[in-house]
């Protein structure tokens, strides 16, 4: 089954916006270079940067508590970081400690948030919503099929925005739900060749607006009511490393 790779993405900060790609060079068993790299971790989390291991994601900042992260637009440029909300944006070094706690405040405030998280670096893990479950998972590529979104928004007669699913690659031609069904299988994409590892379970992250960062459809329920499960789109894991670009081939074998 022949589709076509429609977007390339990548999540330097984990809960914030994509950095948009032309193109990746997949390594085998890596993921996509400089996913999930930082995160914003909570009071408490448990995170040892002497020690850093896989976290929870309700252990960081995040869409599935704070529907307003989705304002804040983000742009990593080698380790500077830039954070806007709106008509307001500041930069930070991310080899500067001081600097990493001024966007700590940055996030609190702008988010008015009770308490001050930290940012922490996952090196040499990644902040990956699966990265507790296995170093596979955490070292895996997600995979979206716009076909199945778009069958989604017509089954619950609403637009459906592929932006809420925060996913790495998205491909357009498949049919809809074959990916679901691809589980052990392998694929590929451009000259690299994943096998896919496990469906993609949705949580309420997905019910906020990319645009208006308002909580305005129940993604998860309403997945549950039309489909019968909770699931859009999968993990895979990178057996053959290649590159791929977008309007690349993705080959469901």
């Amino acid at each position: 089954m022949i589709g076509r790779i429609m977007s390339l993405a990548r999540f330097p900060v984990k809960g914030m916006t994509a950095e948009r790609l032309n193109a990746v060079e997949l390594v085998q068993g890596q993921g996509i270079a400089g996913d999930r790299r930082w995160g914003f971790a909570r009071p408490g989390s448990g995170f040892d940067p002497a020690d850093p291991k896989p976290l929870p994601k309700d252990r960081f900042v995040v869409l599935l508590r704070e529907a307003g992260l989705a304002r804040l637009q983000t742009q990593l440029e080698g380790e500077v970081l830039s954070i806007r909300d709106g008509d307001v944006e500041e930069c930070f070094s991310l080899v500067d400690a001081p600097d990493r706690a001024a966007a700590a405040d940055f996030v609190r405030e702008r988010l008015d948030l009770a308490e001050t998280p930290t940012l922490v670096r996952s090196d040499p893990h990644r902040f990956t919503d699966v990265s507790v479950v296995s170093p596979d998972l955490m070292n895996s590529v997600s995979i979206l099929s716009r076909d199945s979104v778009a069958a989604f928004a017509a089954d619950i007669g609403e637009p459906v925005d592929t932006r809420r699913f925060r996913m790495n690659i998205e491909v357009e031609g498949w049919k809809p739900w074959a990916e679901l069904a691809a589980v052990g299988r392998d694929l590929t994409l451009g000259t690299a060749r994943l096998r896919v590892l496990l469906r993609t379970r949705r949580c309420a992250a997905t019910e906020v607006n990319p645009d208006t960062a308002k909580r305005d459809l129940n993604v998860p329920r309403l997945l549950r009511q039309n489909e019968g499960h909770l699931d859009m789109g999968i993990y895979a894991e990178v057996v053959e490393g290649g590159t791929i670009k977008l309007g690349d081939v993705g080959r469901l074998l």
